[in-house]
């Protein structure tokens, strides 16, 4: 490595440090590395070092376009975030925040203390789950007793009955996300409502129409379940998949709503 910086992967309190440190023997982190904690007042954060060359600001540049790299960073950084959330509350940091060195870490940790002691406080007990809700994309089936004459007319008068039937679906599916997230967002301490991922992320061939984060207290992670399961029968138009507990990653900067 020939020239060392600091990966920070997230800051906890530092009367927490001994459990961390224990929580981290034989974790790896980015390039495989080891991982330490670094002290920095009533914080200290997690950090591990990575060669500037590939981390720093022109190999950030080339290598986030890269998406294996990027998927291999990220599930480093969340492998030590979750081996942190095993034993005490963290605020994960942002993927690839670099650092020059040790002084650099706490020059980060002082200027934004004011924040990461609110998100402390924010999150102490408290985990994430994920709700997303999917529509199967409206058929043309609807419109088949529609003439079948290859008339202009007719085709004319069919295309505009899909169109009809598709928009009442969307706007049906749409109704629903909105109670769904409505609904769980009264059972969280504070929530988040992402934009639909595009199928080619989701994976699924049916439309995304509801992409949420949800903070709870680890002892209402139940509650949650139950409720998602309620929520599915309300609405069988929709599916919908529920998972953590996780990190809070969502909530551990900004204001969620």
């Amino acid at each position: 490595m020939a020239e060392p910086g600091r990966y920070v992967y997230a800051v906890c309190r530092a009367g927490d440090r001994a459990e961390v440190t224990d929580a981290l023997t034989g974790v790896r982190g980015v390039a495989d590395a080891p991982v330490g904690v670094l002290d920095h007042a009533t914080l200290c954060a997690v950090v591990s070092e990575v060669d500037l060359a590939e981390y720093g600001e022109d190999g950030l540049r080339r290598n986030l376009e890269d998406l294996g790299w990027v998927e291999r960073v990220a599930r480093a950084h969340d492998h030590v975030v979750g081996a942190v959330s095993t034993v005490t509350t963290c605020a994960p940091l942002r993927l690839v925040t670099i650092c020059s060195d040790d002084d650099s870490v706490r020059a980060k940790v002082d200027a934004q203390r004011d924040e990461l002691e609110r998100t402390l406080t924010l999150l102490d007990g408290r985990v994430e789950h994920g709700v997303k809700a999917y529509a199967a994309e409206p058929g043309a089936t609807a419109a088949a007793g529609v003439a079948d004459e290859p008339t202009g007319t007719a085709y004319l008068m069919r295309r505009r009955q899909e169109t009809a039937t598709r928009e009442a679906a969307d706007q049906a599916a749409a109704d629903a996300a909105d109670e769904v997230h409505t609904q769980l967002r009264e059972l969280a301490i504070a929530s988040r409502r992402y934009p639909p991922q595009d199928k080619r992320l989701s994976g699924r061939r049916e439309r995304m129409v509801l992409n949420g984060a949800y903070l709870v207290d680890r002892s209402a992670t139940p509650e949650l379940e139950q409720a998602v399961a309620v929520l599915a029968e309300r609405h069988p138009q929709l599916e919908l998949e529920l998972t953590g507990p996780w990190p809070p990653y969502s909530f551990a900067g900004g204001e969620p709503s």
